[in-house]
């Protein structure tokens, strides 16, 4: 009886953090899909908008490092509580700006709470389970990833279309205060990593520890060449298929809602898969086949719109796949005592490969006097080329011991 009551403890926290993940992607990807609408509203060009979409993950890009010294010193609980509540504030401020200097500023200022979000969302689940089980686990908390595209961003897109690109901040921002309130009430206090932490380690051991462990460096590594080659095309997609393929604001919503929908149904499928098959096999697979879709939609000029939607409907159910199989084992190369830290600097390095990854797109891509976009094709092929270095360097991550 016992046991079971603890298995629905368990899943309730696992849930509530797909839904801590579900708030907090929306927010990070809202901007991508309203990037026509900043690009007209604050007259910006495509440099100025990579800087808009960089600049919340080059923020949390260093409050994920500062991270790396203090979420393991602290309740579970408490931390999520804290980095939450910031970035629900954060995110409500955001709504309340009119200008394109004071927006970047405020993403900034979210980015800094919302940075260490997902490390440690991590750090929880796995402490919660084994490695033979994660995989399912992971699965959950990216269909959260899926859920937010086909559910969070089109209705966002849809508030904006209605009223104006400051509603669906408010409405994030308040929703994050909500979970805040149920994190408080219903999750126990998380402290079982504390009594592996030896009581004497300080900032220098901390990193130390990480640095000096060759398995944990590869994974880190893995980790940030990994979400290079995840969201080298996704900041301008959106932009892409309204300037070159012809879609309108409604339909990006309905790209969005149709991928995300095929992904909360993949994304566990996924997830199970991978604990039954194993990592490299079912990594290695959906890694080739998103290919497939990456040079679809970067070369993709005007079609129906059934036809851009099958595309990239393919893209979101193969690109969100290739992330879930590696992350069970990168999640895996640090054990329970460093892991809150370990999860950090992963973090750190996930967001900095999203703003760089954003930056190196804006380059390369420029707006046309027609003001349709070129060079999209190029940045799917540098995708391609840290997509298969990725394959390399996952290979050689190992299960660290207690996992």
């Amino acid at each position: 009886m016992a046991f079971i009551k603890q298995l629905k403890k368990r899943q309730l926290i696992l849930f509530t953090l797909a839904l801590v993940n579900f708030i907090h992607i929306v927010d990070s990807m809202l901007i991508m899909p309203l990037g026509d609408i900043f690009i007209k509203e604050f007259q910006i060009s495509s440099g100025e908008y990579s800087l808009l979409v960089s600049s919340y993950a080059l923020s949390a890009f260093f409050s994920s490092l500062i991270g790396v010294f203090y979420l393991d010193r602290f309740d579970r609980k408490t931390a999520l509580l804290f980095i939450y509540t910031g970035f629900g504030l954060g995110t409500i401020a955001c709504a309340f700006t009119d200008s394109y200097v004071q927006l970047v500023s405020l993403r900034v200022f979210t980015g800094f709470f919302g940075g260490m979000i997902g490390a440690m969302v991590l750090s929880i689940v796995s402490d919660l389970y084994k490695f033979k089980e994660r995989g399912t686990a992971m699965g959950i908390l990216f269909a959260a990833f899926s859920a937010a595209s086909a559910l969070g961003v089109p209705i966002g897109i849809y508030l904006a279309a209605k009223s104006s690109w400051h509603l669906p901040f408010i409405v994030i921002g308040a929703a994050a205060l909500l979970i805040v309130g149920f994190i408080a009430i219903t999750f126990p206090n998380m402290t079982s990593h504390l009594s592996e932490q030896d009581e004497k380690i300080n900032f220098k051991k901390t990193v130390k520890a990480i640095t000096t462990d060759a398995n944990q460096l590869n994974a880190l590594l893995a980790g940030f060449v990994l979400v290079l080659a995840h969201f080298m095309i996704i900041p301008f997609i959106s932009p892409y298929l309204i300037a070159n393929v012809g879609l309108t604001q409604e339909e990006i919503a309905l790209q969005f809602f149709c991928g995300g929908v095929a992904t909360v149904v993949s994304a566990p499928m996924i997830g199970k898969m991978t604990d039954k098959y194993g990592v490299m096999k079912v990594f290695s697979t959906v890694m080739f086949l998103s290919f497939i879709p990456t040079l679809l939609i970067t070369n993709l000029k005007v079609v129906p719109i059934w036809v851009a939607i099958s595309f990239t409907t393919m893209f979101f159910v193969f690109a969100s796949g290739r992330m879930i199989s590696p992350n069970t084992i990168i999640t895996a190369a640090a054990s329970q005592a460093n892991r809150g830290s370990f999860m950090s600097i992963k973090s750190a390095l996930q967001q900095l490969a999203i703003g760089l990854s954003s930056l190196i797109a804006g380059q390369v891509i420029f707006i046309g006097e027609d003001e349709t976009f070129y060079n999209y094709h190029w940045v799917g092929i540098i995708s391609i080329l840290f997509g298969a270095a990725s394959i390399f360097l996952v290979r050689k991550i190992k299960v660290a011991k207690g996992n």
